[in-house]
């Protein structure tokens, strides 16, 4: 920050925050997707929030203000994590903006969970996806089971679309925050029997396996993807969030050591993504 003085002969002094003002950070924070576990629906999607351009939110959200930041005050940044087998995701967060963790995926004859995502059910003729968030995420499929042999539980919900009744994950939202169009945030594929197993949303769902079979995989790391889940296995992880921050490159951020990120520049922005960890982030004039 610069210092100024008075002229003709005045005292030296700073200019407070206050007079110099804020300036926009723009941001997309991710949470961890929901776990899947055994004779499961699939892992929901972390919540998706962004204040980017024209780009949504998830679950149809329109897209957020702009955070004011203060220069030289410390803001908090958290990357979730993925869901453990039969966890749901955690939150990530920057400054004011939490997004939720996705919802863990519904076992046997059990309901989803809700989350950012909703959680996809696991077999049975009554169970139901867990809800999403308004403004982050999906619901997750519901159940189905035909006969005591012949099933599918329900796909995770994506930030993007709903988790599916026939198995798939919902599909998740590309943003180009970063310059590039990424898509992250879909829903896992859940577990079958006689059918076949779901398929993970795009976005880094997970897909299902079908028995008896034990090849279901883990939400993408970074995209907050659901977990699959399986018949006869354990089911799997969900994927891990984001945070990313694009800001004018007028400004310089500051991390703590316990963030990892990088830090680019797109044109008359800097932008920081940040991939694991939790601490403080800060800003100062170039």
């Amino acid at each position: 920050m610069a210092i100024y003085s008075v002229q003709n002969g005045g005292p030296h002094f700073r200019l407070s925050d206050a007079v110099i003002g804020t300036f926009s950070v723009e941001y997309l924070v991710i949470a961890g997707g929901g776990g899947g576990g055994n004779a499961g629906g699939g892992g929901g999607a972390g919540g998706y929030r962004n204040s980017y351009g024209s780009e949504t939110s998830g679950g149809g959200g329109a897209t957020e203000t702009p955070f004011a930041a203060v220069p030289g005050t410390s803001y908090t940044v958290t990357v979730g994590g993925g869901g453990a087998v039969t966890v749901n995701g955690t939150n990530s967060v920057f400054a004011t903006v939490t997004s939720l963790g996705g919802g863990k995926a519904g076992a046997n004859a059990q309901s989803g969970f809700a989350g950012g995502s909703g959680g996809g059910a696991g077999r049975g003729s009554a169970t139901v996806g867990g809800s999403g968030t308004a403004g982050q995420g999906y619901d997750g499929g519901d159940g189905t089971w035909n006969t005591a042999s012949d099933y599918v539980g329900g796909g995770g919900g994506g930030a993007g679309q709903a988790g599916q009744n026939n198995g798939n994950g919902g599909n998740g939202l590309a943003s180009s925050i970063t310059g590039s169009s990424v898509t992250r945030g879909g829903g896992g594929g859940a577990s079958s029997e006689n059918e076949p197993a779901g398929v993970g949303g795009s976005g880094g769902g997970g897909n299902g396996s079908q028995y008896p079979d034990s090849t279901e995989t883990s939400g993408a790391a970074n995209t907050g993807g659901g977990a699959g889940s399986s018949y006869s296995g354990t089911g799997s992880s969900g994927g891990s969030g984001i945070v990313i921050l694009r800001y004018p490159s007028t400004y310089t951020i500051a991390l703590g050591a316990g963030l990892t990120a990088t830090t680019t520049t797109d044109g008359v922005d800097k932008v920081t993504t940040i991939t694991a960890g939790s601490d403080d982030v800060s800003w100062v004039v170039a």
